[in-house]
């Protein structure tokens, strides 16, 4: 490519839109060095400080996700697609992009509308096995659609989908190597089993109160349990365990260290978003799955069903969460069989080029036009 590659990369809302499109960015960079990259994403969301901490450049849209019922938010709504529709024209004509990816999230959705009728390049990159509206209605007018999941036909044209898989961060497959690193760091003496419990950066109200709920099993159990509460959450939580000292419990607002985590981590309970999943195939995780019942078309429940069928995790309702989470899962850690069944499943499903697969894709779409 002679002239420079300038590229739009839309969407976010959450780490799982926000962390493969920065490792897209990344790999994209490696192959075109010098390429101009200007990322998209909402007002007001995580994105808007997580992409600039990773290097890049960030507009944002007064876009916000569609109300489930009628009222004020309706037509506060359709008043902000309206301005981001603008924002989003101005955007693209003053970049003059070579081609537009869309990760999903609330701002992938004006970007890519106004990409395909100026007719630039376009790529979307589905993570979920339920295909959200946005990409469904917009997947005859793009170029490319890269997908985690079999049977995504159902939702778009066959001979458009690719399979490259959900991209992780790169630095996770480091803590492989890293066991004895992430037993200092954790302060968990080395050949304990480990429980790891993550409800994303935010925390997930029904993980967090099932382990409080279980604190006296916990205490009782032999296994060293690291349990990420989520900013949303972390202050009651430890104003709730202020009275109990519980050595192999330990509680944390935000695990900066991802990759010593999955390290330690003999099982793994987590939500069912398309990113978290992606990363436990990659590290091979047992993992029990509690899809959150707050989002957009239940994604998440087919997410964690789709792995279920291949008994490659076990998923628990989050109405049943609160009673069998945590007997289920420090069962599960001393079940060395189910163990290895499930991990040995859920690394059939890992994608470790993803990011490199979509780059390589994005670079081609452009030379092709």
């Amino acid at each position: 490519m002679k002239e420079k590659l300038k590229i739009i990369i839309s969407g976010g809302g959450t780490g799982g839109h926000i962390f493969p499109a920065i490792s897209i960015a990344n790999e994209i960079g490696e192959l075109v060095p010098g390429s101009e990259i200007l990322f998209v994403g909402a007002l007001g969301r995580m994105e808007m400080e997580k992409v600039p901490a990773a290097g890049y450049n960030i507009v944002g849209l007064p876009v916000m996700g569609f109300p489930r019922k009628p009222g004020v938010k309706m037509i506060k709504f359709f008043f902000n697609l309206a301005r981001s529709m603008r924002s989003a024209r101005r955007v693209v004509k003053q970049f003059k992009p070579g081609v537009v990816v869309g990760v999903g999230g609330y701002a992938s959705g004006p970007i890519l509308w106004v990409a395909v009728n100026m007719k630039i390049p376009t790529l979307i990159q589905e993570q979920n096995s339920y295909a959200g509206i946005t990409n469904r209605l917009l997947a005859k007018r793009v170029d490319k659609i890269c997908v985690s999941y079999d049977k995504m036909e159902r939702y778009f044209p066959a001979e458009k989908i690719v399979h490259t898989g959900n991209p992780v961060r790169k630095d996770l497959l480091l803590g492989k190597t890293r066991k004895e690193e992430a037993n200092t760091f954790f302060s968990i003496e080395k050949g304990k089993r480990v429980l790891l419990i993550v409800g994303g950066s935010l925390g997930a109200r029904t993980l967090n109160e099932s382990v409080l709920a279980s604190v006296s099993a916990i205490e009782k159990s032999d296994t060293e349990v690291i349990w990420q509460t989520g900013s949303y959450y972390y202050k009651s939580v430890i104003e709730r365990m202020k009275d109990r000292d519980i050595p192999n419990l330990h509680i944390f607002e935000f695990l900066s260290r991802m990759d010593l985590a999955y390290a330690l981590a003999d099982v793994v309970i987590s939500r069912a978003g398309a990113g978290t999943i992606s990363e436990l195939c990659l590290m091979e995780k047992p993992s029990v799955l509690v899809p959150s019942p707050n989002v957009a078309e239940d994604h998440q429940k087919r997410n964690a069903l789709a792995l279920a069928e291949k008994d490659a995790a076990i998923m628990v309702a989050d109405s049943e969460a609160h009673a069998k989470l945590i007997p289920l899962a420090l069962e599960l850690v001393n079940d060395g069989e189910r163990k290895r069944r499930l991990s040995e499943n859920i690394s059939t499903l890992a994608k470790p080029n993803a990011a490199t697969d979509i780059a390589k894709l994005v670079c081609d779409i452009v030379k092709r036009k």
